[in-house]
């Protein structure tokens, strides 16, 4: 990698060509706007764009709707579309599949199992099968507003599932299949599922991971679940197999006799604007997890908006976002793109099976055009070295994504110069699960600087405030990330009453009400946005602050170290002091002489006051199945606090070393 730049320096810098040949830019000429700042300013008034959104990307309604929002109660109430019915399956999967569509026989959907083998899904085959589930839901009593759980290994099937619950209105609550016991149960018990689609089990790592068992043991805490339909991934339904599940004949089904037996045509539900199409947990740091409401006028309008704009959709496209359909990006990344009428990518397994190599091998086998993953994830592959991409043509990507945490700045580079071979964007995205979409996120025609998020989304009412809700965007001070404005795809309220929703998102800035985000954000001088982490994960030693991913961008800046994560624990000189954990390379040990060499080089990057007080060594994180590190978890580790809802973690044995550290 050549040297690192400074990080006040733009180095992606699109030709007039590329710019002008950008979906963003043609949507400048028809508007008549001048610039990207002009867009962003005009789209933030709400009523206007989107409004004429649905029509400008073909967003088919049943019924038009009588005005675009009725704000009567409020900004955090809003209304959406009013009077409209639409129904998102319509709109990613039966007008693509129409007799006289050219899209009917384009592939829908590749699938990749961690084994190797490939499936393509056509829209009409995705047609055919998703009216196959919505026959099947309406024949065990499923309607209207009842919740279905998709606790489902990765594989074509969940499409077909998720888009079948949305032809019947029922309410898609999908669950992430490295979900223990517990996790599952708490979702299935809030969200009161009465049918379970599961599998068997899925492949990582090479070996076979049953889910059928797990699924058993949850519906048996949780209750309510009256129908259990099981993929067959792994081939425990063929008689002469070894591999045996749990079964119980009054209430399992085998996929291939419940859905597949059903009729291959629905004719799919039109529905309110606002009724509800998914219920997405999103997990607190202490108490059950969140369970965000979306609906299908406000998932069915920002997911492909997002993927139209942001991501510059074409036609021939192929999307790969690195992502679990209990995760919010799996349903974002299906819904804007099919809306579109455009092909998804979908990998089963590991990243580094059998060989670290396995995403730029599948991005040149494939010829993928569009590959987004989280930076915890890129720094991984990193460290495990360039030669791993060599003899990979990645010629096909025009475009990267990435989301989840804040950058550091080498591994920013290492990505944009060695996968994106320093010729092609990183979209760099922040958002959430509660408006399954993004607040902020450059466009592909704008100039970069390493890290940052370009700029508020389009149709995105954002600021940076302090803590008197006082605007120093335009000051260029580090402050909160909010909202002055709802989006069509901001969450209801929660799952289990407006109480919890007002006091987590509209409690901390009330005159006027703000979405209080929970990120801290920065604009610099030249109008690029940047993120630096949680506001509640931010260091304060001392008087001064400092975000975890600096110091762990510090910390990694050493040769020895392949991961870090750093949190705050209490410290009687300095009310907060830092505590580092570090994964070493390969050929390094752990010694006190390197403790001292890491403190040191934290200090000489960030000053003194922010040396760790103390460098331990570990040699796993707890993570999310997208490649997160879960700082809360590491520092109640450390602390011996509450845990909280943990239910998001992959490898939970990784806790048990973060214990033992100490």
């Amino acid at each position: 990698m050549s040297s690192l730049p400074d990080l006040d320096e733009v180095v992606y810098e699109p030709d007039r060509e590329t710019v002008e040949a950008t979906n963003v830019h043609a949507f400048m000429e028809e508007f008549d706007v001048d610039g990207y700042d002009e867009l962003v300013e005009r789209s933030q008034d709400v009523d206007w764009f989107w409004d004429l959104l649905p029509e400008y990307l073909g967003i088919e309604f049943y019924e038009e709707y009588d005005q675009v929002r009725d704000t009567s109660d409020g900004p955090q109430f809003t209304d959406w579309y009013v009077g409209g019915k639409l129904n998102v399956a319509h709109n990613t999967v039966d007008r693509h599949a129409a007799r006289d569509s050219e899209t009917r026989n384009k592939v829908a959907t590749i699938w990749e199992g961690e084994d190797g083998e490939v499936r393509e899904v056509t829209y009409h085959e995705l047609r055919r099968q998703t009216d196959e589930v919505a026959n099947y839901l309406e024949s065990v009593g499923i309607g209207t507003g009842d919740t279905v759980g998709l606790y489902m290994p990765m594989v074509p099937e969940v499409v077909s599932i998720l888009y079948g619950c949305f032809k019947v209105g029922a309410i898609a609550v999908p669950i992430f299949s490295g979900f223990g016991v517990d996790a599952t149960a708490t979702r299935i018990a809030d969200a009161e599922c009465s049918v379970l689609f599961t599998g068997d089990g899925f492949l990582r790592r090479g070996s076979h991971v049953t889910l059928k068992d797990a699924a058993d043991e949850a519906i048996e805490e949780a209750g309510h679940v009256e129908h259990t339909v099981v993929f067959d991934r792994l081939g425990a339904s063929d008689e002469d197999t070894d591999l045996t599940v749990p079964f119980d004949d009054s209430r399992d089904a085998w996929w291939a006799d419940a859905v597949e037996t059903q009729d291959d045509h629905y004719e799919t539900k039109s529905l309110p604007s606002g009724q509800e199409s998914m219920l997405l947990y999103s997990s607190g740091t202490t108490g059950k997890p969140k369970g965000i409401v979306h609906t299908h006028a406000g998932v069915g309008v920002q997911c492909p908006k997002e993927i139209y704009f942001s991501f510059d959709h074409r036609p021939e496209d192929r999307f790969f976002w690195v992502s679990d359909i209990g995760w919010m990006m799996g349903p974002w990344t299906l819904i804007g793109n099919h809306t579109l009428g455009g092909t998804v990518f979908m990998y089963e397994g590991a990243p580094d099976h059998p060989e670290p190599d396995r995403f730029w091998e599948m991005i040149d086998r494939h010829d993928l055009s569009v590959f987004g993953i989280s930076p915890t994830a890129i720094r991984a592959l990193r460290k495990r070295g360039d030669e791993w991409l060599e003899g990979h043509d990645l010629s096909s990507l025009r475009l990267l994504g990435s989301t989840g945490e804040p950058w550091d700045p080498e591994s920013w580079m290492w990505f944009y110069e060695h996968v994106g071979n320093g010729e092609i964007p990183i979209i760099n995205i922040s958002g959430g699960t509660e408006i399954c979409g993004c607040f902020l996120m450059p466009l592909p025609g704008m100039p970069l600087k390493p890290c940052t998020l370009g700029k508020p989304g389009l149709g995105m009412s954002v600021d940076i405030v302090d803590s008197q809700g006082e605007s120093v965007a335009d000051d260029h001070e580090r402050g909160f990330l909010v909202a002055r404005d709802s989006c069509p795809s901001m969450t209801k309220s929660l799952w289990e009453g407006d109480e919890r929703y007002l006091d987590t998102y509209w409690s901390s800035f009330e005159d006027p009400p703000l979405w209080d985000h929970g990120d801290w954000a920065q604009q610099d001088e030249d109008g690029f946005w940047f993120l630096h982490g949680r506001a509640d994960d931010a260091l304060n030693v001392a008087g001064r602050k400092v975000g975890p991913a600096e110091v762990e961008g510090a910390l990694i800046d050493h040769p020895a170290v392949n991961q870090a994560a750093a949190v705050g624990a209490p410290d009687d000189t300095t009310g907060t002091a830092v505590v580092a954990y570090v994964i070493l390379d390969a050929g390094y040990e752990e010694s006190d002489d390197l403790r001292g060499e890491l403190r040191e080089q934290v200090g000489e990057e960030l000053g003194k006051p922010f040396r760790p007080r103390e460098v331990l060594f570990v040699d796993e994180f707890p993570k999310t199945q997208s490649g997160k590190i879960i700082r809360r978890a590491i520092q109640a580790a450390y602390t011996g606090e509450d845990l909280g809802d943990m239910s998001s973690i992959e490898n939970p044995d990784a806790l048990d070393e973060v214990e033992d550290a100490r």
